[in-house]
């Protein structure tokens, strides 16, 4: 990565030494020893020997007595340092030697050198002494000046680290980088190492894209006809698309400076900062044009203004923002810059960051259909060793409304499924646990469960069984489990419609397939149960959405109170509305509580016997109702698609042919080569997942079925 902003790309010019931290800490460092090399630290190499002040005439007193062992007079300061004898110690301090250390010593301040001179060499001539010397305090006045300008010194240094953590720094680091642009930038955006070939699925996004990559390589074919190269454009999906991951194979397609930027690398506790930020970011893509400048998350920066400044309005945001407007599309010219931006919250961004002329078009990320999820299983299956079982057609079908950042997690964690079990291979009962996993939770099966709970938990999932499987539009039912998941007791596994519109027939089948669990404790064990409390919540939520929103109740008809406001504080509807509402939501609940008590009535010794076994085996699959009640009358969307619309091979683009042919290679290999079987064969100790809080966990997998 380079990040030295060199107009002419000369790399030979000497680089200048950055400022670091580490200089700082050097320093003082350095004062530190000086201190203690010099008179401030000979408390520490004279091993922490005591000392006391005597005044002169008391120290010749000492001499006299024979108390001295040695002398050292400094010139400089005026004083003496009188060694005590061993002996003597205890005459001198009143302590014992442990107590005052090996050379203790008394400090006298004397008038006249001579005269100490003088005196001292008598007394070495009469024995009361063995020797004394001088020293010179020859940095006295660097310690002066240590002790005067160090404090301010430390204080100074203690200010700018400070100021340099609370500001984050900025591409230089220090406070005085704190306007700095904080990309990174990449001299060659192919340096990232992804191409279109690593984006699986999203075609359309990936066509509209790859003209801003034609922009880039051939500007002139377009700006001949009298086109303008796109200001920038807007990446908008649902989290886990692989906006980001699109961004980066433009990028790595085109071959030009890249520079990746955070929205919130913008926001900062210094006024000002932000824009700054900005313009420095559009200065140094200028510098390097052609570029791209990628924001990811741009929500951060980019909500929408407020009129009343007290309704969350932010002044440094909306400074950030207007320099971000500015620079897009302002006076100045940002010829050859294009701006990229995700977001997941395309309704937050402001309406003057959205018009033509700043991002120019918003190329849609949508969670992936069946055959764009099959090749993203192709894509993230390369580097994953499965064995002949696993089928990607089937896998495909069984991850609806899944992106695709939870397809590449299904695959990693089959891989950590198959490792666990101690296989060689990853086998198609590891995806479907790692797809349980996912959805409904860790399995618990050390969960105690009285005899008592355990049935009723076994009729509530056979009622859900049992009214879906004679609703028409209720979704196609796979599994049944009654064993402990994440938060539920229990689970009931669908495969849900991915529709593109909802009749309300539908949605009424699917609230009567919610409530058959309830309805089933009631008839069958005479009380209810706080099971059914996730179920009874997304039915409530499901019928107030058809009677205020879709207008699908007969009081209010084609009647819709939806209101997208960001701050709303009052409904948009009288009282006498919301009691006609409510009413009516209670209406529909109760009429289909009502029917599917009905169903259980009429199918009960099905619906016992579907229990019975449940209790037994604790897992039952779509097979076993199916022996139980018959085949189902009704096709399912699903299949029907997968009949009439089965995607061939020679259809589908470059990358996932190649990466079929791939997968067929490897299985040829794995097919001349000694089998070691170690599949998982037990079927009944996996449970899919589904669901919800409570042991009323179905059909979780419905999440994109809730308009």
């Amino acid at each position: 990565m380079n990040t030295n902003n060199n107009p002419s790309g000369d790399n030979n010019q000497p680089k200048m030494p950055k400022f670091n931290m580490n200089w700082i800490y050097t320093v003082i460092i350095v004062m530190l020893a000086l201190l203690f090399f010099t008179d401030g630290g000979k408390g520490f190499f004279d091993g922490g020997a005591a000392g006391q002040e005597a005044t002169y005439t008391k120290f010749q007193v000492y001499v006299d007595k024979g108390y001295a062992r040695s002398v050292v007079v400094n010139k400089d300061n005026g004083t003496l340092r009188m060694y005590v004898r061993p002996d003597k110690i205890r005459d001198v301090f009143g302590k014992s030697a442990q107590q005052v250390g090996q050379k203790p010593y008394v400090e006298v301040t004397y008038g006249s050198v001579d005269g100490v001179d003088k005196y001292l060499s008598s007394a070495m001539k009469n024995g009361k002494i063995l020797d004394f010397s001088y020293e010179k305090d020859s940095n006295s006045g660097l310690m002066t000046l240590f002790y005067t300008f160090g404090p301010i010194i430390f204080f100074v240094f203690l200010w700018l680290f400070m100021m340099r953590r609370m500001g984050g720094g900025g591409a230089g680091g220090g406070v005085f980088n704190v306007g700095k642009s904080k990309a990174q930038m990449y001299e060659k955006g192919n340096d990232l190492g992804i191409t279109f070939k690593d984006v699986a699925g999203q075609v359309g996004a990936k066509q509209e894209v790859q003209e801003i990559v034609d922009f880039l390589k051939q500007p002139q074919k377009y700006t001949e006809l009298g086109g303008k190269i796109p200001k920038g454009a807007l990446l908008v999906g649902p989290p886990g698309t692989g906006k980001t991951l699109l961004a980066k194979a433009v990028a790595g397609e085109a071959g030009v400076p890249f520079f990746s930027m955070s929205g919130s690398d913008f926001v900062e506790m210094f006024v000002g900062v932000g824009a700054s930020r900005v313009r420095d970011l559009f200065r140094q893509a200028k510098e390097k044009a052609p570029c791209i400048i990628f924001i990811d998350e741009i929500d951060a920066v980019g909500r929408a203004r407020s009129k009343n400044p007290a309704m969350g309005g932010n002044d440094e945001r909306e400074n950030t923002l207007n320099a971000l407007l500015t620079e897009m599309d302002g006076f100045g010219t940002n010829s050859g810059v294009i701006i990229l931006a995700a977001t997941n919250r395309a309704d937050m961004l402001d309406k003057a960051l959205l018009r033509a002329g700043r991002f120019d078009r918003q190329i849609t990320v949508d969670l992936p259909d069946l055959t764009e999820r099959k090749e993203i299983f192709q894509v993230h299956l390369r580097k994953v060793k499965i064995d002949e079982t696993v089928d990607i057609d089937f896998l495909s079908r069984q991850t609806p409304g899944f992106s695709g950042a939870d397809i590449a997690n299904v695959c990693n964690e089959a891989a950590l499924i198959a490792a666990r079990h101690n296989s060689n291979k990853v086998g198609k009962q590891d995806f479907l646990d790692a797809v349980d996993r996912i959805i409904g939770g860790l399995e618990k099966k050390t969960k105690v469960m009285t005899e008592s709970e355990k049935r009723t938990i076994a009729l509530h999932e056979a009622g859900h069984a049992t009214v879906s499987w004679f609703c028409e539009h209720a979704n196609p039912l796979v599994k049944v489990s009654i064993v402990p998941r994440g938060r539920a007791l229990g689970a009931a596994w669908y495969l849900p419609e991915e529709r593109q519109i909802t009749t309300k027939e539908q949605m009424l089948d699917e609230m009567c397939a919610l409530l058959g669990g309830r309805a089933a404790e009631e008839l069958f064990t005479g009380h209810i149960s706080t099971g059914a409390m996730n179920d009874l919540e997304r039915a409530t939520k499901s019928a107030f959405g058809m009677v205020a929103y879709a207008g699908m109740s007969d009081r209010l008809p084609n009647i819709c109170y939806y209101n997208n406001q960001e701050y709303q504080f009052q409904r948009p509807y009288s009282e006498t509305t919301a009691k006609i509402i409510d009413d009516e939501v209670l209406k529909m609940v109760n009429d289909e509580y009502a029917r599917a008590k009905a169903l259980l009535k009429e199918h009960a010794a099905g619906h016992n016997e579907l229990a019975e076994l449940l209790m037994t085996r604790e897992v039952i699959f779509a097979e076993d109702v199916e022996r139980i009640f018959g085949k189902r009358p009704w096709v399912s969307r699903s299949e029907e698609i997968i009949d009439d619309n089965t995607p061939k091979l020679e259809d589908m683009p470059e990358a996932v042919r190649q990466a079929q042919k791939e997968h067929e290679e490897s299985l040829a290999k794995q097919a001349a080569l000694p089998t070691d079987k170690s599949e998982n064969t037990n079927a009944e100790s996996v449970e899919k997942p589904v669901d919800t809080a409570g042991n009323a966990a179905d059909d979780a997998a419905e999440q994109t079925e809730n308009k």
